[in-house]
């Protein structure tokens, strides 16, 4: 059943929303409606093309994805939200990718789950509007259902989607993450953010294993954050090589891309670094049993992939370190893992590092 807010001045409650936002820690707010007929044929296209890899969740839920009302019925505005993540601590991300014997994780991992934070806060705005409306239908989400969230902040003013596939915004860059309230609220829309890429393709030639297949259009089967987080199985030999010391994620585009000379290191705690994820050596992480990997890991974004998963990743990141007799050690001390997936991509290591097994 439909609410009836006659009694609220939709202006000033979007007002408020965008200083409780603020006073929450998020940068950023902004409202838009609910037509996504654009972003469901492109994400149709793409779909079609089978770019989504082993990413069977964005073929699941029909329409309810591209259709918030269907998702959620009564929606008829979404609330955007923003919030900055670079760790104002964090060794230098592109100064990381030249040491290969360190691991490099993607910054938006390094600290707390941000699906947790994130989740948090959203739900305290809400209790902030409830407070001061009564009760009206919203639902929380920050990346954790059928939702376009970048298609939706792009048309609530957040910033737009640039050649990476990455919401921008001129004014912070992209290092922030997204969340959103679906609510039955009628607030003001937002004017969408217009593009600013321009004629740059810094984030096309950069990436390292050609994933960016042309402007705004990425083929997730290529790219190294899902090679190594969606990814179940073995990763294909041909980017191996390409991954470098990336173990977790890949940030090559972001690095590159000029409008982060905007984006200010965050304030939130949460998002600093954990034992020493920014800088750690392959080697040591490569060593940590499955206890302490789950103690180290624990609210952390990184406990998804599982045990195995980050083993195959660091056993990759090792081939593909300068040959050190340190490195011949900490692969042979995983030749016979009980994961066949380890051993698999520990002997590709070994082989790499020019080493002859038996398997």
């Amino acid at each position: 059943m439909q609410r009836s807010f006659d009694n609220i001045d939709p202006v000033s409650l979007k007002a408020d929303i965008e200083r409780w936002g603020r006073e929450l820690g998020f940068q950023q707010t902004g409202v838009s409606d609910v037509d996504l007929a654009t972003a469901e044929k492109r994400l149709s296209d793409w779909l079609e093309a089978s770019f989504d890899g082993e990413m069977h969740y964005m073929r699941r839920h029909g329409s309810k994805r591209t259709r918030p009302g269907e998702l959620v019925p009564g929606t008829i505005r979404v609330i955007s939200a923003r919030m900055d993540y670079f760790p104002a601590d964090a060794i230098d991300a592109e100064g990381l990718l030249d040491h290969d014997s360190l691991a490099y994780v993607s910054r938006y991992a390094l600290g707390r789950d941000y699906h947790k934070v994130l989740r948090g806060r959203l739900k305290a705005l809400a209790t902030k509007i409830e407070a001061t409306v009564g009760e009206f239908g919203y639902r929380v989400f920050v990346d954790s259902a059928p939702v376009l969230e970048k298609p939706i902040a792009e048309k609530a003013g957040l910033g737009w989607i640039g050649k990476h596939t990455n919401l921008i915004n001129k004014d912070a860059g992209s290092w922030f993450f997204l969340g959103e309230l679906y609510t039955d609220l009628p607030l003001p829309v937002d004017a969408p953010a217009s593009g600013h890429c321009g004629t740059c393709r810094a984030c096309i030639d950069v990436c390292p294993t050609d994933a960016i297949v042309a402007p705004y259009l990425l083929d997730a089967r290529r790219c190294i954050s899902y090679l190594t987080i969606e990814l179940k199985g073995s990763i294909p030999v041909e980017f191996r090589s390409a991954m470098g010391n990336r173990i977790y994620g890949c940030d090559d585009c972001q690095i590159v891309c000029p409008w982060n000379k905007f984006a200010e290191p965050t304030a939130e705690g949460d998002f600093a670094p954990r034992h020493g994820l920014d800088s750690a050596s392959l080697i040591e992480l490569f060593e940590w049993d499955e206890a302490t990997w789950l103690a180290r890991t624990e609210g952390s974004a990184i406990r998804r992939i599982g045990y195995e998963r980050w083993l195959r990743n660091i056993a990759v990141a090792l081939g593909n370190a300068a040959p050190t007799l340190d490195v011949i050690k900490a692969l042979r001390g995983r030749a016979n893992d009980e994961s066949e997936l380890v051993v698999e991509h520990v002997h590709w290591s070994l082989e790499k590092q020019g080493e002859q097994i038996d398997v």
